[in-house]
């Protein structure tokens, strides 16, 4: 049996290192939850990055520290403040070579990461950092003799985010509707994750017939994707939320239709159905935890490639050979429509 607690019994200064991208922060929702517990009678300070603080915001007993993570001088700043600091354990949930720097710096006697490394005193047995970022994260706490976190995303909604969701849905008189989310971007260096925008067109005027309202969620550089699909149906939402705000909405709707990105994450907070479309990336890896089942794949010989951008030989059929028929028919047998 592994320990749930730490032996020492005189308070503590813990470290936990997350620094990015979305979906890890989020994926590591649960981890922050387990180690809160184990440590309730030490100070824990989380690093990140600055756009991650108010969706984190709901981790009271979290001392959230934030740094840019790019520029020479955030990152001097930071260097500073961990060479002004004492802390007793650390735990990298980033495991990059930045990471690793910023764990070494710390000098602290008990240092957990992802893989062996000289920056750490505690890694995970070759093999047993499992296939999902999860279970890697996962992995550094079980080096550090403790028990797992489960895999349930554990992000804590302020009353704000919430309040701002419910105003936003009278204003666009939305209250009491079948709402379905619907994410058409990724990220700009990641074009090849995007199921095809016209599918998304056809399919979402298929849902609304049967008494759906369509949102089109996305940020800055979804704007025009988002205005062209609007224009034939549903309700532009781009950059109407922060990712607080994001998970709060995902509580008002019945399922969500997403590309692999970070608001799968955000959205599977909320507890409902989240059809995820993976081609170039491995959802094995990836995939929004607690949605395995609604992973949308076409097992082809060249998926995942990992390319951001598809060779023009291979017509996207990862994605492209996932017709609108086919999604619809697979929510019509999970008891969706």
């Amino acid at each position: 049996m592994r320990t749930s607690a730490p032996t020492a019994t005189a308070s503590r200064h813990i470290l936990i290192i997350k620094l990015g991208a979305l979906g890890d922060v989020v994926l590591a929702t649960s981890l922050l939850a387990r180690l809160l517990e184990v440590h309730a009678a030490d100070r824990v300070t989380l690093l990140t990055a600055p756009e991650y603080r108010e969706l984190l915001s709901g981790f009271h007993d979290l001392d959230i520290v934030a740094f840019k993570r790019k520029g020479l001088p955030g990152m001097s700043r930071l260097l500073r403040w961990l060479l002004g600091q004492q802390f007793d354990v650390v735990y990298d949930l980033q495991g990059s070579l930045r990471s690793r720097i910023m764990t070494l710096l710390t000098q602290a006697q008990q240092r957990a990461g992802p893989v062996p490394a000289l920056a750490y005193t505690h890694t995970p047995l070759p093999g047993n950092q499992g296939v999902h970022a999860f279970d890697r994260f996962n992995a550094v706490l079980l080096a550090a003799g403790l028990d797992a976190a489960p895999a349930v995303p554990r992000l804590l909604l302020g009353k704000a985010a919430v309040s701002r969701v419910d105003v936003w849905l009278q204003q666009q008189d939305l209250s009491g509707r079948r709402l379905l989310l619907m994410h058409a971007g990724a990220s700009p260096r990641w074009p090849s994750k995007r199921w095809p925008e016209q599918y998304f067109l056809e399919l979402a005027l298929v849902l609304e017939s049967r008494g759906m309202t369509v949102i089109w969620l996305g940020g800055d550089t979804e704007r025009d994707l988002n205005r062209r699909l609007a224009s034939k149906t549903g309700i532009d939402a781009s950059a109407a939320f922060g990712p607080g705000e994001l998970a709060a909405l995902g509580r008002r709707a019945a399922f969500v239709m997403t590309n692999d990105s970070g608001p799968m994450h955000i959205l599977s907070t909320a507890g409902l159905p989240v059809y995820a479309f993976f081609g170039p990336t491995d959802w094995q890896r990836s995939h929004a935890l607690g949605q395995s089942a609604q992973v949308l794949v076409n097992p082809v010989p060249c998926s995942p490639c990992h390319l951001p951008v598809c060779p023009p030989q291979q017509q996207h059929v990862c994605l492209a050979g996932i017709t609108p028929e086919t999604v619809l028919a697979r929510l019509e047998a999970d008891g969706m429509l």
